[in-house]
């Protein structure tokens, strides 16, 4: 164990997060990312691997309506606040806002041109307006409902608006007459979607009423009613020249001869059932439809929920993008098959927001996969490289609370499952099937655990407060149908629910923990008791064997992790540090250390030899339900309440590797920082400071440039080099030498210096600048009212000086205003405090000769301009004293 090589720090990277809470969702013009709204902001999301490219933060707007400009470099949106926004996706900066509804904006819609943004909302209007300017150039209002959605003719030349509403109408609107010049009546339910054909002369109005209308746009008379017997939740033309178009080449012939002279419009149509059908405008014939769903429907899911809630042709023969009631998006692309006709295969899909991550395990030796138990009744499988879900296990009546992997002696990666519907079921990875499932216990089965060793059992632990032992023999042969697996051993383990289990390396003991504040350790195959380990003030959430001694990890509600001895059930460690319930619990480094994860949200590295935590992570925002640990590469991964999933790599090599090569650049700087002081290159010189941190060289560097006068050149061109964040830092810096005397005249010199450099919008740009300076203002009044007092003492020694007859009384210099006289010396003043060199003696000898001068009989003018000398004499040095 001494020659192990330690893990010292781990990085984590989010690999599954949320980013759609359901609403709006605009695609790209290339199809390249997708714009979600998730709660109160926007996420810019990868279409290909579902990672979030940037947010934008909505402040607490829900939000209702998203459009994209045609060249994708303007986002609009609004939300319940009803200010429509304009937001530059290149800088994520808002570049205008404005309000104009009454309501909520429903609906969005940019022109082809992008000089025009259509708005639908629920106050009843549809309103036009300019982008660049943000006035309204359209208002339109007619309809009784409320507006779900506008959108303008694809064909710039045709000066058309559409409009649909929940008055079952969809409403045509001239832009250059201003004015509707048609209503479309013929639905019977909501228009939740429209469409216009390639040729731009037909419109195809599909709604609730489980019909698709096709309009004739010369005299906007209905041509063909086409009846779907679904809710239809929205329509796309597909276009000649297509993948989906030469999909359709196959069913094409295998249809009748046209029934009409008319062109042919073949358009998807997806809904309620949650499956992509295509059909064929003349003769409203459905040319296909798919076998089955692939949508994964809860079992407490509405009859309205269910389904698809809106679809998209992706660009440039990317497939078509549907998007599911329960946040899924489901990439599909025509694929040929040799045998039969073409199909749509499901190739990716994205899952938007999985609530909460209960369990979660990798699949086979490159662990190139994980599993995930969420709160749904499925199992939803990724695939790590682009963390699309590759397919989903469905099965369970109710929410799946566990799970466990394996591979099989034949090779085969096997997944065990247990859910609240009382029952286990074993899965098969390849096939994506149920082999098995196990019945008999009475309560939710809350843990699950493989063979080690052999591979040919399981157990499951319940709220029932049983164990049970299930075998795998005769089940890895193919099987159509999931058999019945059959228990080999049970017992009453615990007085109430169990929450963890855990096999034995050598598959002889499984470990047990409960609710009960116990864990048990009993004998396989017959569940003989061997000790119960007792010491935990609360209930156990996880236990674990360690992989080379003969111990036991539990993780407990009481915020500690305990290790226990098998053979007298001793307690030998117990690690601190979580400020809440410990929930999950690993060996890593062949048992030499421990990962943790707790209700605190915190993700803990411990070393065993000396119980001591040498890494804590805070990644998540909520409890850490789930931990997963690679077998080869040790990499772990962690999930919770807040839906993320963190992978997390040993960095140690990597990081160690890094502070080398910055200590060796710190080398190099450092060299290069001496030299340029030496050359009296100072404008260098503070640049690599700053470069290096160096807050003493820094000052140690302005401190000589206050001594030299001719260095004002070479400080103003040392700060004009400085960048934003530089200046920040140095400010942060100067704050902390202005609270000390000894160092405030230097940091009074360069903020002099650095205001008159920076105008004050650039002042006002520097990140944090309020607090610097609520902690610069109070310090810098202190010294200046220091100097004033100091200034004032001064009076009192020409005031005793010209009692003493010493100095003769100057009328004209009494006659001049005191605050004149205050406010040139206290110039002066400043100006002797920051050269700061002024010599005490020869200040005495100047007073000296000042005064002698004034007690001979001398012109009064003379007179007056030497006591003025000396009033600068004197604050200049009593200044320099204080």
């Amino acid at each position: 164990m001494a020659n192990l090589a330690m893990k010292k720090n781990y990085r984590g990277e989010p690999i599954l997060r949320q980013f759609y809470g359901g609403g709006p969702v605009v695609v790209s013009s290339d199809g390249s990312f997708m714009v979600c709204s998730c709660g109160d902001s926007i996420n810019i999301v990868n279409s290909s691997n579902a990672s979030i490219k940037s947010t934008i933060e909505a402040d607490s707007d829900t939000i209702t309506a998203l459009a994209l400009s045609p060249n994708d470099k303007l986002l609009f949106s609004s939300g319940h606040s009803r200010q429509i926004k304009v937001w530059e996706l290149s800088t994520l900066k808002c570049l205008r806002t404005w309000k104009g509804h009454d309501g909520p904006v429903i609906g969005m819609a940019c022109h082809a041109s992008g000089g025009l943004l259509a708005t639908a909302g629920a106050d009843r209007k549809v309103l036009v307006w300019d982008v660049d300017g943000g006035f309204c150039t359209h208002y339109f209002k007619g309809h009784k409902g409320v507006v779900n959605s506008v959108m303008f003719h694809p064909d710039t030349n045709k000066s058309l608006l559409f409009s649909i509403s929940d008055d079952t109408t969809v409403r045509v609107w001239d832009l250059l007459a201003k004015k509707c010049v048609a209503t479309l009546e013929k639905h019977f339910s909501t228009v939740t979607s429209i469409a216009i054909s390639e040729d731009g002369w037909t419109l195809l109005s599909a709604g609730r009423d489980k019909v698709v209308n096709l309009w004739d746009l010369h005299d906007y008379s209905c041509k063909m009613t086409v009846p779907t017997f679904e809710v239809v939740e929205a329509v796309c033309i597909i276009h000649s020249g297509t993948l989906l178009s030469s999909f359709l080449n196959s069913y094409k012939k295998s249809t009748k001869k046209k029934r009409s002279g008319s062109l042919e419009t073949y358009f998807i149509t997806v809904g309620e059932r949650g499956v992509v059908r295509i059909w064929n405008s003349d003769g409203a014939v459905c040319l296909y439809e798919q076998k089955s769903s692939d949508v994964t429907v809860s079992s407490d899911m509405d009859e309205s929920k269910r389904g698809f809630t809106t679809a998209t042709l992706l660009p440039s023969d990317q497939g078509l993008l549907c998007v599911t009631a329960d946040q899924q998006f489901l990439f599909y692309v025509p694929v040929d098959f040799p045998e039969s006709k073409s199909e749509l295969v499901l190739s990716k899909r994205l899952v938007g927001y999985n609530e909460e991550i209960l369990d979660i395990k990798f699949l086979g030796d490159d662990e190139k996969y994980i599993a995930v138990a969420t709160n749904l009744e499925q199992v939803q499988v990724y695939d790590l490289a682009t963390m699309s879900c590759s397919y989903v296990l469905a099965g369970h009546s109710e929410i799946v609370l566990c799970l466990d992997t394996c591979i099989a002696s034949s090779g085969k990666i096997l997944i065990v499952t247990g859910s609240k519907d009382n029952s286990v079921r074993l899965w098969e990875s390849e096939s994506r099937h149920c082999i098995g499932v196990g019945s008999g216990h009475m309560g939710a089965v809350g843990a699950v655990a493989f063979s080690k060793k052999l591979r040919n059992f399981f157990v499951s632990g319940s709220s029932d407060h049983t164990i049970k032992v299930w075998s795998l023999d005769g089940l890895l042969d193919d099987a159509e149908q999931p058999i019945n697996l059959k228990a080999k051993a049970v017992v009453a383990a615990h007085s109430k629910d169990i929450n963890s289990l855990a096999v034995a390396p050598n598959d002889s003991l499984v470990c047990s923990g409960s609710q009960d504040r116990t864990a048990c350790v009993w004998r396989l195959p017959d569940l003989v008791s061997v000790v119960t380990l007792r010491g935990h003030k609360r209930g156990i959430w996880s236990v674990e064997f360690s992989p080379v001694d003969q111990a036991v990890i539990t993780a407990s509600a009481d915020k500690t992790i305990k290790m226990w001895s098998i053979s007298d059930g001793l307690c030998l460690k117990t690690f601190e540090g979580h400020t809440s319930s410990v929930l999950r619990a690993s060996f890593l480094t062949r048992g030499a250390q421990i990962v943790s994860c707790g209700a605190d949200g915190l993700v803990k590295l411990w070393t065993v030899r000396t119980s001591e935590c040498i890494a804590t992570y805070d990644k998540h925002e909520d409890k850490v339900w789930a931990l997963a640990v690679g077998k080869k590469t040790e990499a772990f991964a962690t999930g919770g309440s807040d839906a993320l999933v963190n992978l997390w790599h040993d960095s140690t090599a990597l990081d160690k590797e890094e502070a080398f090569r910055k200590q060796e650049e710190g080398v190099l700087r450092g060299q290069e920082l001496e030299n340029a002081v030496l050359d009296a290159n100072y404008s260098k010189a503070i640049q690599i400071a700053f470069e290096l941190r160096r807050p003493h060289k820094l000052f140690e560097l302005f401190s000589n440039l206050c001594k030299k006068r001719e260095a004002e050149h070479q400080m103003e061109k040392a700060l004009q080099a400085l960048g934003k964040e530089e200046f920040r830092l140095l400010l942060e810096y100067v704050r902390e030498w202005n609270s000390k005397p000894k160092l405030c005249h230097v940091a009074q010199f360069i903020l002099f210096r650095l205001f008159n450099i920076l105008s004050p919008t650039e002042i006002i740009e520097i990140k944090g600048i309020a607090e610097l300076l609520e902690g610069l203002i109070p310090y810098s009044q202190r010294h200046y009212s220091r100097i004033d007092r100091l200034l004032r003492s001064t009076f009192l020694l020409d005031y005793t000086l010209t009692g003493m007859s010493v100095i003769e009384p100057d009328i004209d210099t009494r006659e001049l205003k005191p605050k004149s006289l205050i406010h040139s010396d206290i110039k002066k003043a400043d100006q002797v405090a920051l050269e700061g060199n002024v010599d005490e003696e020869q200040t005495e000898s100047k007073l000296k000769s000042a005064s002698k001068k004034r007690k001979s009989n001398k012109p009064r003018e003379s007179s007056s301009k030497k006591v003025k000398g000396s009033y600068n004499t004197k604050s200049g040095a009593i200044s320099v004293q204080a």
